[in-house]
């Protein structure tokens, strides 16, 4: 999805210069005498992405079921979901390179449908997977990639020089891609997104399959670019990522919502403050589930543990010791999106 969404977004800007900004009125919405009136329900200024009811098929397959979603000039929004909930499908109609099934959508305050080429030119993509010319160096990798924009060629060779500085890797750019490590083709690929200074950066997976250092060194990169006002949108199967990098986020599963907010907004509505995590000998934590079971406003059984979700962490752990039981091990932890995550999605697989 990702390789595919990426090179059908890199146009040229050159058709874009003499297109004029559409109405934000929808035909029909005019009145007799030409005067305009005004949507009710529609995109507010700072909504780059504004969607009411989008809907995705695939023949009777529905990949995205009536959805609702805005994303604001400047901050992080997240889709979280598990496999087939419908999270990429919603990137590419964002994307403008996959058209809705049925619903509105505007992106960058404008339609898709008629305005796909100038949406594209003014946004920048971050594949899940890397698809950086091996062959060529780090230098010309960007230097091609922009001129796919029309952007000239004296102005590319001065915003390489300033994004291979903003990604750290300046002391490479005569380098072969091949060689690289999987960190440092993440950052180049960041730097080739934004080789067009887009408005809102679109980023699948931003982090999969990098090493903890690299993943934070990344968060250092996207998180710096939100304070330059650039727009991020991204998918993400991390949960702490979520937390670190996303003012907003929703949860898709089966291709609808399940829940919308910011992370900590997310927590406290749908888990507790902390969770007490207790370990039993093999088989015994079910038999001590319904025991404990006033301890926590929720319990949950795993294979491995029992996960007792309340206010005070400490408190449960002292009412377990007072009741005789000696877990083989406890821990006490703050609640996290991830517990959110799993209560809202469920612990299933889902290929």
């Amino acid at each position: 999805m990702a390789d595919q969404l990426l090179g059908e977004m890199s146009v040229g800007s050159a058709s874009v210069e003499n297109m004029t900004e559409p109405s934000s009125l929808t035909m029909g919405e005019r009145g007799t005498a030409g005067e305009a009136v005004a949507i009710a329900d529609g995109p507010q200024a700072d909504e780059l992405v504004w969607a009411r009811g989008l809907t995705k098929k695939f023949g009777d397959f529905t990949a995205v079921d009536g959805i609702d979603i805005s994303v604001r000039r400047g901050e992080a929004f997240g889709f979280l979901g598990p496999n087939g909930a419908g999270k990429s499908s919603t990137m590419r109609m964002i994307g403008a390179v996959s058209p809705a099934t049925e619903g509105r959508l505007r992106i960058l305050g404008r339609d898709p449908r008629t305005d796909g080429p100038a949406i594209r030119a003014r946004l920048g993509v971050v594949p899940q997977t890397d698809n950086l010319d091996q062959e060529l160096t780090v230098r010309e990798n960007l230097l091609i990639y922009g001129r796919y924009f029309g952007i000239a060629r004296a102005q590319i060779r001065a915003r390489a020089e300033e994004l291979l500085d903003f990604v750290q890797l300046t002391d490479r750019a005569d380098d072969l891609v091949e060689p690289l490590s999987g960190g440092m083709k993440r950052r180049l690929t960041i730097a080739r997104s934004l080789i067009n200074e887009p408005e809102m950066l679109l980023l699948d997976e931003p982090t999969t399959g990098l090493d903890p250092q690299a993943r934070h060194a990344l968060w250092d990169r996207l998180f710096r670019l939100k304070q330059r006002g650039v727009t991020l949108v991204l998918t993400t199967h991390y949960m702490d990522e979520a937390e670190q990098l996303c003012d907003r986020l929703v949860v898709m599963d089966k291709g609808r919502i399940a829940a919308e907010g910011s992370p900590k907004e997310l927590i406290g509505t749908y888990s507790t403050r902390e969770v007490l995590e207790l370990r039993f000998a093999t088989g015994e934590n079910e038999a001590h589930a319904d025991e404990l079971a006033d301890l926590a406003e929720r319990v949950e059984v795993l294979p491995d543990r029992l996960l007792l979700y309340t206010d005070s962490g400490d408190a449960a752990a002292t009412a377990v010791v007072e009741r005789g039981l000696r877990p083989a091990s406890v821990l006490v932890r703050r609640s996290s999106l991830e517990d959110v995550f799993l209560r809202l999605t469920g612990r299933s697989l889902v290929d």
